[in-house]
């Protein structure tokens, strides 16, 4: 059986793609065949979204040592780490909580995605999957790490409700940012997204909007957005380590006059809260970015 909701159905239906989300979708599997246990060993860092206790979403970054996150056998994952303090979701994760996590590795342009039930083990957490699958290496910046720094102090975060204009100048500057969001029973995923700078529109202090290019045609994230608006998006500063989380809502826009160059439909997002933090442990070196990148 195909494992959609009725979010991600009606999305590919819409876009006529159906017949090659039921395809594509054979990939998706409960367990952590070798080769993806041997790629989540070898990343310095991975992304969690997951809700917070007032049901908005928020995507999280956890970097580590290479290993850090490692498959325990094929239904579990370990990540020896916990978002940081000040991260929205570090009460959350020392509680029981329905999370998607993204592993991507900007070097080799790769990806894979993992749904399922998150519980705090120890300093870190363990992760029992429901769903794990790999992308394509569509849109995604190559670049190298430069230095992690694990003893660093990390900053103190700053709270807005909307972005302020430094804020909206490292959006515009972005070639890539992660998504969080969540099906109508709460089931949490994480997604990526990438394209040239500017791809990420600021439209004003408090709304934005992307497009949505083609990508495995499931449409997971759109999917989740047809029937549950909240939306978290991770905006990484990938030279200083700093980062941008927003939480709010999303509106899937099927208006062609807002549609960028080689998109399928537009994502508007209206800001709740702004959460940033200035630097951080991890840094990498300058983008090269992706060639499938429409033009803007």
């Amino acid at each position: 059986m195909v494992p959609f909701h009725p979010g991600e159905i009606a999305v590919q239906r819409r876009m006529g793609q159906a017949h090659i989300a039921d395809r594509v979708g054979r990939m998706i599997r409960p367990d952590i065949p070798a080769v993806a246990a041997d790629f989540l060993a070898e990343q310095p860092m991975v992304v969690i979204a997951a809700a917070d206790a007032a049901g908005r979403l928020w995507a999280s970054e956890l970097v580590g040592p290479p290993g850090f996150v490692r498959a325990v056998d094929a239904a579990t994952i370990a990540i020896g780490a916990r978002p940081a303090a000040g991260d929205p979701l570090r009460e959350v994760l020392a509680h029981s909580a329905r999370i998607g996590m993204i592993a991507l590795q900007p070097q080799r342009r790769r990806r894979m995605r993992v749904n399922g039930r998150s519980t705090p083990e120890g300093e870190g957490l363990r992760i029992v999957t429901d769903q794990v699958y790999s992308n394509c290496p569509k849109y995604i910046s190559r670049r190298e790490i430069e230095s992690y720094a694990p003893d660093a102090e990390l900053p103190a975060v700053h709270h807005g409700v909307e972005l302020v204009a430094s804020q909206r100048a490292a959006i515009a500057a972005a070639d890539t940012f992660f998504v969080a969001s969540a099906d109508a029973d709460g089931n949490a995923d994480a997604s990526h997204r990438g394209g040239n700078p500017s791809f990420l529109h600021v439209l004003s202090p408090t709304r934005l909007r992307w497009p949505d290019y083609r990508g495995n045609s499931m449409f997971m994230t759109l999917g989740n957005l047809e029937v549950n608006p909240r939306c978290g998006i991770l905006i990484p500063d990938w030279t200083t380590g700093a980062s941008l989380q927003i939480t709010g809502s999303a509106e899937l826009t099927w208006a062609p006059e807002t549609f960028a160059a080689g998109a399928q439909c537009s994502i508007d997002f209206t800001v709740d809260e702004v959460i940033e933090r200035r630097a951080g442990a991890l840094r990498w070196g300058p983008a090269e970015l992706s060639p499938t990148n429409p033009s803007l």
